[in-house]
């Protein structure tokens, strides 16, 4: 049978069942340990976690999955926000409307469009895009971390729906993507491990974001769409085979 997605080569691959150690289909979940460890054992810092992605310009990315391994090589925190993005401010109103103007904002104010039109997707490419989340919390002693936070979870849900390609033009390096996946993918947080991903809802979140952004990327006339598709997927632990494309350019579909 053809294999058009598979983990991407290391000594942890992406799903237990893959894995070459049998007793391993008992680890149910991926998981992205945070950047910074929480200040007690018993309580994690509110705020958001970042997930650790260490990026290699050669075009290699690794991912840790457990990082507690004392025998695992440690995995470099997420760079600072790349210099110059386009940033996309979001409060309690905005989530709470599920208002996507900062969005038609971040168009007319920074990539030179007028009205409500969807951000120029070759300036977003170029600069790529980052979210600051400025949510109060009711509860003081409320210690969820943004993506356990329903209402936040929907009006991510709501942005995808109306820009699905969106996870393209995000900051990688930043941990931006791991960020926005963790928003639309179901997880648990995890006191050791951080962010832990349910293994094939994450599949499943990775191929139907490639089948969109390999279209889109194509339409709007980017150079290296292949290329620029498998960077994505292989942020999130996936390689992605030439036959996959191979298959989509064979079947094309106009956009509806």
């Amino acid at each position: 049978m053809m294999a058009l997605a598979s983990p991407t080569t290391s000594n942890y691959p992406l799903l237990p069942a893959l894995r070459s150690n049998p007793s391993s289909n008992n680890l149910p979940f991926l998981s992205f340990r945070p950047t910074n460890s929480p200040p007690s054992p018993n309580i994690r810092a509110r705020g958001d976690v970042s997930p650790a992605v260490s990026f290699n310009p050669s075009g290699s990315f690794d991912l840790s999955l457990t990082g507690d391994d004392e025998e695992a090589p440690q995995v470099a925190p997420p760079l600072p926000p790349t210099e110059g993005r386009f940033e996309i401010f979001i409060n309690n109103d905005v989530i709470r409307r599920l208002d996507l103007s900062p969005i038609q904002a971040l168009a007319a104010n920074k990539c030179r469009t007028t009205g409500d039109s969807p951000p120029e997707p070759k300036e977003l490419l170029e600069h790529t895009v980052g979210f600051t989340i400025n949510y109060e919390r009711e509860d003081p002693y409320d210690t969820r971390e943004v993506s356990e936070i329903p209402d936040i979870r929907l009006w991510f849900v709501r942005l995808d729906a109306c820009y699905p390609w969106f996870p393209v033009v995000l900051d990688w390096r930043a941990g931006e993507l791991a960020r926005y996946a963790a928003m639309l993918v179901p997880h648990q947080i995890s006191m050791r491990l951080g962010i832990v991903f349910n293994p094939e809802a994450l599949e499943l979140f990775v191929m139907k974001k490639s089948f969109i952004v390999y279209s889109w990327l194509k339409q709007q006339n980017i150079p290296k769409p292949k290329l620029k598709t498998c960077d994505m997927a292989r942020m999130l632990g996936f390689g992605l085979g030439d036959e996959l494309f191979d298959l989509i350019d064979r079947h094309p579909l106009r956009p509806s």
